[in-house]
């Protein structure tokens, strides 16, 4: 497959008879200048019109023979080797640059939705209004719904019931009755209406339940519901165990952490964390901080990565009172538009 590519042999001993050598050459061609033509497109277009072969291509010593190749003077021939060389480190660089530029061009839509995700978690994206009800009052009556829902048997009790709130312009957290100050383990400061929350404790998180590969079509039928997996929608199946609107959280295989948003009627697996919210909380706006977590740093070091329910509990997420998040939502779907816009 490398038939007409030229080398410049610096050696003793015997050539293969796959090669073709060009000897006593001198008389007429520079051999860096003989070198760069051999390599141009015109020399690779006048092999293709004599090759042989239709599988293995061959070049006929023959056909070579008669081939039409330009012969300058010979000291035109150094003054263009040294022109070449004078140009070939701006075109390697050229080369790097374009290539950067294509890495760019493709990474940038993604790269440009994380940026925006990281202004949202950090209160940045929209600014804030002082006539919002706080945060911390939303947490309030999402963890009086949640002992309500639990006295009623609806959902569990937490194991370790967390917390968070400010004091003197830190962070604490009381856990299991102890109370301790976080503020080192906060990544960056949000504003004074917001609060920051364990998962756990803002939502509650239940895995869905096996189900065998043979029971999943790839294709839609009737009386079919989506069915996802830890890697987004795995196919359908014909019936549901979950209908409502959740975040869902992919907690197996190499996508573990992914985030995607299920509505309606489903059928969740084992490797689907299905997540609630409570008060009003806004899916959507869930969906998007959950994504900004990055949540697959926290997938376990395996051939075949996995996210513990328990895990994702424990992590802190910063929470904005509940106009803010639809302020959030609505921000980030105009900045999508204006991506789409840009490509």
């Amino acid at each position: 497959m490398s038939f007409g590519r030229p080398y410049i042999l610096n050696i003793d001993g015997c050539i293969h008879d796959g090669w073709l050598v060009l000897s006593d050459y001198q008389t007429a061609y520079d051999k860096d200048f003989l070198y760069y033509m051999l390599s141009s497109r015109f020399a690779y277009y006048q092999f293709c019109g004599i090759v042989s072969g239709a599988v293995v291509k061959n070049l006929n010593t023959d056909k070579v023979e008669s081939s039409f190749m330009p012969l300058p003077p010979l000291s035109e021939q150094k003054r263009i080797v040294a022109k070449i060389e004078e140009i070939l480190p701006h075109i390697d660089e050229y080369d790097t640059k374009a290539s950067e530029l294509i890495e760019l061009n493709d990474s940038f839509p993604e790269r440009f939705k994380k940026s925006i995700l990281q202004e949202a978690v950090q209160g940045k994206l929209v600014p804030q209004d002082p006539s919002d009800e706080p945060a911390s009052i939303l947490l309030e009556r999402i963890r009086e719904e949640k002992t309500r829902l639990i006295k009623e048997g609806k959902i569990k009790k937490d194991k370790n019931e967390s917390v968070i709130f400010r004091r003197d312009n830190s962070y604490y957290e009381k856990l299991n009755g102890i109370e301790r100050c976080i503020d080192n383990e906060l990544p960056f400061e949000i504003p004074n209406n917001w609060i920051w929350a364990r998962i756990g404790n803002l939502f509650s998180l239940q895995a869905g339940k096996n189900i065998t590969a043979s029971e999943i079509k790839n294709n839609l039928f009737d009386g079919a519901f989506p069915c996802y997996g830890g890697n987004d929608l795995r196919g359908y199946i014909d019936r549901y165990n979950k209908e409502g609107d959740y975040p869902i959280i992919g907690r197996q295989g190499a996508l573990c952490g992914n985030i995607k948003r299920a509505t309606g009627k489903f059928y969740a697996t084992e490797h689907a964390v299905c997540v609630s919210t409570y008060m009003g909380t806004d899916v959507e706006w869930a969906c998007l901080f959950l994504e900004a977590l990055n949540l697959n740093q926290y997938a376990t070091a395996t051939a075949q990565p996995g996210l513990a329910v328990s895990k994702i509990n424990e992590i802190m997420i910063p929470v904005p009172p509940l106009k803010e998040q639809k302020r959030i939502c609505q921000k980030y779907r105009i900045c999508l538009k204006t991506i789409s816009e840009l490509l």
